[in-house]
């Protein structure tokens, strides 16, 4: 455990991701500080050693990017105690808050990723979406879940938080009519290649804007680019990385879909049922402190595998099929890029479906959406 190992631990993830409610479940004893609250922010950025110097035996401090500040003076103070597990940081945003911690805290923190629930957290409470659109459009965040709320009606709440609180203490947008739009347009990339210019475009902003656009969604996790992978250096391959939102749930309401109806009409149910699998595949790897090894493959030919997962001793070829019924196409793609691939490392090939059967081939598994999670995907 980090806490054990570390004088201090920072916890990141989305917003509404439950990191404040599982640091104070975790750490009972340890009085919370949330830096949300406009005048204890005051306080620890005005005279942050007399704020400090409150929590003796250390403290939870909630959204710390809010005042990062705070973790210079943090430095000092854990280098004359560094009893592991005494400060508990949390933060809503990833890159501005690491690079913090980068300058202040190296050697001195433990750094871990608190995503939306996977699968089979999601399974633990007493009601849960048991078909697959339902589960797609839910998404997993955790009071949807728990409180039994309609996602359509958290998310917007979500989105308007998000856009009035975290996008402008990261960035100066000055337009967030357009960063809307910006969103909504990333939404409908989904799953998708990413084309820089286009989506600059289409979003009438410039290509640089575009791109800082887009670092300002990764750093508050709600995408996540995944690369390509270049295994074998005498083919073209694609160069542009896929995009991703971390959770269907919110893509699915960027988009106005609001039913399980709507989404099994909707021209990308492909893409956002694929969306939802890469997603579970991340979650399950950061849960148990894997990071990286997430790819697809795409070569010049149209040849793909939607995604590859790398491990030290072995591979997994994935292809994600949306459809309800099997058929034997549904593994060639998958079976012709395991082929291409190295052979020196072992490799599966997993067809993940929409379906409820799961069949073993002997060069291939087919596997349930609902059983994604029970699969190992930490090679």
């Amino acid at each position: 455990m980090a806490a054990k190992a570390f004088p201090s631990v920072t916890l990141t993830g989305p917003r509404q991701s439950g990191k404040s409610t599982l640091c104070r479940m975790v750490f009972p004893n340890h009085p919370h500080v949330n830096l949300e609250s406009p005048d204890v922010r005051a306080f620890a950025a005005t005279d942050t050693r007399r704020f400090l110097r409150q929590f003796a035996d250390g403290a939870i401090l909630d959204e710390v990017q809010r005042c990062p500040e705070l973790l210079s003076y943090l430095q000092g103070i854990i280098d004359e105690n560094p009893a592991p597990g005494r400060w508990i940081l949390t933060g809503s945003h990833n890159l501005l808050l690491l690079d913090s911690v980068s300058q202040s805290l190296a050697g001195r923190t433990g750094v871990l990723h608190l995503l939306p629930l996977a699968r089979g957290e999601v399974r633990r409470f007493e009601q849960y979406p048991h078909d697959v659109d339902e589960a797609i459009l839910t998404g997993g965040y955790p009071r949807i879940l728990d409180q039994q709320l309609a996602p359509a009606q958290w998310l917007a709440s979500y989105v308007s938080t998000y856009l009035e609180r975290d996008v402008r203490s990261v960035t100066r947008v000055g337009d967030l009519v357009a960063f809307q739009r910006f969103v909504e347009l990333c939404a409908g990339r989904t799953g998708q290649l990413l084309n820089l210019s286009s989506l600059a475009a289409d979003a009438g902003i410039s290509q640089p804007t575009a791109k800082a656009w887009l670092s300002v969604l990764e750093t508050g996790f709600i995408v996540f680019r995944l690369p390509p992978l270049h295994a074998n250096l005498r083919k073209r391959l694609v160069k542009m990385p896929k995009l991703f939102f971390l959770d269907s749930g919110l893509a699915c309401w960027l988009l106005g879909i609001r039913t399980p109806d709507q989404l099994r009409r909707h021209p990308l149910r492909g893409a956002l049922f694929e969306t939802w699998v890469a997603s579970e595949i991340l979650k399950h790897r950061t849960n148990q402190g894997e990071r990286g090894g997430l790819f697809f493959y795409r070569d010049r030919h149209g040849l793909e595998a939607d995604l590859v997962v790398n491990g030290g001793a072995q591979r997994v070829v994935v292809e994600v099929k949306a459809g309800h019924t099997t058929s034997e196409d549904m593994f060639t793609a998958a079976r012709k890029v395991k082929a291409i691939l190295d052979p020196s490392l072992p490799t599966r090939a997993v067809v993940v479906y929409a379906g409820a059967d799961r069949q073993s081939r002997q060069d291939a598994l087919l596997l349930p959406w609902d059983e994604l999670d029970r699969e190992r995907w930490v090679l």
